[in-house]
């Protein structure tokens, strides 16, 4: 349906095809095609246009996405945009497309930094930066990933006033902070900033960087934008405290996992239980390439050794590596390599694998919005995808939370999972907080472990008696020698007293 042309009806039906929902005022009606888009008449934009829509061509997606239909004319009008969408959804290519358009259509001089991007963690910020590129091949636009050799490069070029020409700059906050609080960066031309993962990027941490940087672009017409695949009501409140007059789109069921994945839950019940489960999942055959998620960096490495021999290409990725590691082993991820990758949160947010077929959950999530985040990672641009999650008779108390966010997302669920108590607010806030202390991942089961720890501390016990009753002994017997030579020093006096009382008689 080509809706240029059409009545206001005929929009809103489109929406409620599409399952998109706006909200603000004068609101663009969304376009159908990628030739849609309606860019400025100069030489420049059309020439653009044209190069975006050959890069569009060669790759996987022709058509735009629900909310790439509504967030790229809202955005190409310079409008505030705050869009969510679930994951798999295609919200990079929905800022990155308009932010290289207008980039094309700006009156900007085209020297200084004139978009900045910015996201929760390195590894998606690559990603990002691979995106950019990918989409403005042919054309000599500056994308930079801001890391420790760019921001030198950056500040040198500040300092010596030289003509610093970043087309689009893809940053983490704090490393943007620091160059903004060493006044080593100049952001005055900054005509958009965007945020990826928006929902993350404005919690407690990140909130006060990301502020920093907004009250350092000081361009009059400043244009600002997050995107994200959840979004809570405190947050989308601070989301709109920034934004002015803002199109609000959002895609789908709110909070809720991609109606492609098969959602399951698995009980094992202890913390044991989870390996023999997994072990078996590998024996009966995963659906390969998978992602195992745990819920932190020491029980990936456990888990990584204990599945490194049971025949499956098997790789971890997780904070403690280096840069290069962590580059290592998602490269050999995305080429076959690496055919089940074990992973912390670090990898949930954004990062887009494209073949993923499963995800389990090893270690239950902290939260529904991490749950999320979680199996998003399959069942992307509209491929099915499968996710599996643990749990233990310790998670039961927050199973319910899970089992809502599979209810909403159009899976089965069981009543007794819904009709479950509710954890207290306390509760989701402590997980919050920090995950659960678990048992280490270990082949060897709790009984065994406790009969083997019993059977050192009584060989210690053993031992430590031994000692004490050879100090004993050993002190018997100093005492001993001691009470000897007390016995013959006695009978030594009392031998020469004698031998002087004879002498005297005589």
């Amino acid at each position: 349906m080509n809706v240029i042309g059409c009545d206001r009806e005929g929009v809103q039906m489109l929406r409620r095809q599409l399952g998109i929902r706006v909200s603000g005022v004068s609101v663009p009606a969304p376009i159908t095609s990628f030739a849609d888009m309606r860019l400025d008449s100069s030489a420049s934009a059309q020439q653009m246009k044209r190069l975006l829509l050959q890069n569009i061509e060669r790759s996987e997606y022709k058509e735009p996405t629900s909310v790439q239909m509504q967030a790229i004319p809202s955005f190409l009008l310079r409008r505030d945009v705050l869009a969510t969408a679930p994951t798999g959804s295609g919200k990079t290519a929905a800022f990155a497309i308009p932010i290289l358009a207008n980039l094309a259509a700006g009156s900007g001089t085209g020297s200084g930094i004139r978009s900045i991007v910015l996201a929760p963690t390195r590894d998606l910020a690559v990603q990002i930066r691979t995106e950019f590129t990918r989409l403005a091949a042919g054309k000599k636009l500056h994308v930079t990933l801001l890391s420790k050799a760019t921001a030198a490069t950056i500040a040198s070029q500040t300092k010596s006033k030289l003509a610093v020409n970043h087309d689009v700059l893809i940053a983490t906050p704090l490393r943007l902070v620091h160059l903004i609080q060493e006044a080593k960066v100049d952001l005055s031309t900054v005509e958009m900033v965007c945020l990826d993962e928006a929902d993350r990027l404005l919690e407690l941490g990140f909130v006060e960087q990301v502020d920093e940087i907004f009250a350092a672009c000081t361009h009059a017409k400043v244009q600002r934008a997050m995107f994200s695949a959840t979004m809570l009501e405190g947050v989308e409140e601070l989301a709109q405290t920034v934004l002015r007059d803002p199109v609000k789109v959002a895609v789908g069921t709110k909070n809720a996992g991609a109606t492609t994945i098969d959602q399951k839950l698995v009980f094992v019940g202890k913390e044991e239980g989870k390996l023999v489960a997994m072990k078996q999942l590998l024996h009966e055959g995963l659906q390969l390439p998978a992602l195992l998620f745990v819920q932190n960096k020491e029980r990936a490495n456990e888990l990584y050794h204990e599945l490194l021999y049971d025949g499956v290409n098997i790789g971890a990725v997780h904070a403690d590596r280096t840069k290069e590691q962590r580059d290592d082993v998602i490269r050999r991820f995305r080429t076959g390599e690496v055919w089940v990758l074990i992973c912390t949160d670090l990898m949930s947010r954004g990062m887009d694998f494209k073949a993923v077929n499963m995800v389990i959950n090893y270690d239950f999530p902290q939260s529904a919005v991490s749950y999320i985040h979680r199996i998003g990672r399959t069942g992307r641009n509209g491929r099915k995808g499968k996710a599996v999650t643990f749990f233990t008779e310790d998670d039961m108390v927050y199973l319910r939370t899970i089992a809502n966010v599979m209810k909403i997302s159009g899976c089965e669920v069981p009543d007794w999972m819904l009709s479950l108590k509710k954890a207290s607010v306390s509760k989701r806030k402590e997980l919050l907080k920090a995950p659960p202390t678990r048992h280490r991942i270990n082949t060897v089961s709790g009984y065994d472990l406790q009969k083997s720890n019993r059977l050192k501390q009584m060989k210690q016990s053993n031992h430590k008696g031994g000692d004490s009753e050879n100090q004993s002994e050993s002190q018997a017997t100093s005492d001993d020698k001691k009470q000897v030579s007390a016995a013959k020093a006695n009978d030594g006096k009392k031998k020469r007293k004698k031998h002087k009382k004879n002498t005297k008689n005589e």
